[in-house]
């Protein structure tokens, strides 16, 4: 299955799963809660999504992809909850010519982004956790597709730093480092 085809219907999958939380359902019409058509009641007021009004910081590079390119980077959040930090960015490619597909591994010069948090209070380096299956919790980036001067959101899951660090250095392939990067907890 395409990327975008998986992308589709994981979206779609969520929005399912987002009205059955809520209470709502779009195959009875029944808006109201009442006993239509099997919505699900119950504690939908816990779940919640991500939302980013503005990045906590950005920046852009020059991109061996091809010459002249660049790409702006935003950092739109590093969230802690339980045990487990997620960091969104938000990818803008600015590569000129045909035939030029931007994912972040090409936008690096075809090496790997290896997202990691560098935590200058207890001298350690988080790198992107796997799940039992050994996948690492991140948007693939050799496979995810940048859409050239359009904004792409990826994610990046790693283990939480302890609560002392209240902000961190990421890194991310061969470009500088962002310096202090805000932990909301």
């Amino acid at each position: 299955m395409r990327l975008s085809h998986r992308l589709a219907a994981t979206t779609a999958a969520a929005l399912l799963l987002a009205g059955a939380l809520t209470g709502c359902s779009v195959f009875d019409g029944d808006s109201g809660g009442g006993s239509g058509g099997g919505a699900v009641q119950g504690s939908a007021s816990k779940a919640s999504v991500d939302r980013f009004d503005k990045p906590i910081a950005k920046a852009t590079f020059d991109s061996p992809m091809a010459p002249g390119a660049k790409v702006d980077i935003a950092v739109m959040g590093l969230r802690v909850k339980g045990k487990l930090a997620t960091l969104t960015l938000q990818w803008t490619p600015h590569v000129t010519g045909a035939g030029n597909d931007p994912t972040p591994y090409r936008l690096n010069g075809k090496h790997g982004v290896d997202a990691s948090l560098i935590d200058p209070v207890n001298l350690k380096r988080y790198v992107v956790v796997t799940d039992s299956s050994t996948r690492r919790l991140e948007s693939d980036e050799v496979l995810t597709t940048l859409p050239n001067d359009r904004t792409t959101m990826t994610s990046h899951t790693f283990a939480a730093p302890p609560s002392n660090v209240k902000s961190i250095d990421l890194q991310l392939g061969s470009w500088p480092a962002f310096r202090d990067v805000p932990i909301e907890r």
